[in-house]
């Protein structure tokens, strides 16, 4: 089953409860048919009425005279109040279990975000996860000149506040294989959370650092979507204030 993390409701039910249940359990203050209907997911404002008064007569859903408006909210001392929280957490599930495998890997990412349609929330149940993971630098990869050094400072910081230890451009990662795995482990585990597939971006922090100018649009669309996964979120801007 491949979920559609736009509304991930529709891997429990293809009915307009879920994504009406859904805005209901985030919501912070009661709603009209209307303003449930404009945050949804998906489905017509008629079809989301009708979800509304069926969740009024099964008593999951209250329904309040404010003034002129009907207003409604998740009545939270219902039995299966947990089951519809729990439909609206479902990408956070998701975030969460990316961030407890992430901290269990031998080799910690640097950073790592979740971008692309996923992260904007404007993909479908074909969508990709996107991924990406900036580690330290492996034998081979492209070192950074020697100056200027404030570059090496910032990598160096940022490496040390997400994995507990400090790059060194002369003595690389010292365990490849074991990053290559838990990657390999990654796509695996993903597929089975969620049917989807994972695509990874792999970088070394000097490649992270010299994306604005090598990929621009990769790096604005990560700068301004990324859900941080693990690392530190200021990763996110040192390319540009380097």
């Amino acid at each position: 089953m491949i979920v559609d993390l736009t509304d991930p409701t529709r891997a429990l039910t293809p009915t307009l409860d879920g994504p009406v249940l859904a805005v209901l359990a985030q919501a912070g203050r009661p709603l009209t048919v209307g303003e449930i209907a404009q945050q949804a997911a998906r489905g017509s404002e008629i079809g989301i009425r009708r979800s509304v008064a069926r969740l009024v007569e099964q008593g999951l859903v209250t329904a309040t005279q404010m003034g002129r408006n009907l207003v409604h909210e998740l009545n939270r001392d219902h039995v299966a109040a947990p089951a519809a929280a729990a439909l609206a957490d479902l990408r956070l599930e998701l975030w969460k279990r990316l961030r407890e495998t992430l901290s269990g890997w031998t080799e910690k990412p640097v950073h790592a975000a979740v971008f692309g349609s996923v992260a904007r929330g404007d993909g479908g149940p074909e969508s990709d996860i996107d991924l990406l993971l900036v580690h330290q630098p492996f034998p081979g990869d492209e070192s950074p000149p020697a100056s200027p050094a404030g570059w090496l400072a910032l990598l160096g910081a940022a490496a040390a506040a997400a994995t507990g230890t400090s790059p060194s451009y002369s003595s690389p990662l010292p365990n490849t294989n074991a990053w290559h795995a838990s990657v390999d482990a990654l796509h695996r585990s993903v597929q089975r959370w969620t049917g989807n597939p994972l695509h990874t971006v792999e970088l070394s922090t000097w490649q992270w650092f010299k994306l604005p100018t090598s990929d621009p649009a990769l790096y604005e669309g990560i700068r301004r979507h990324g859900i941080v996964v693990a690392g530190t979120p200021n990763l996110l801007a040192l390319p540009a204030r380097a």
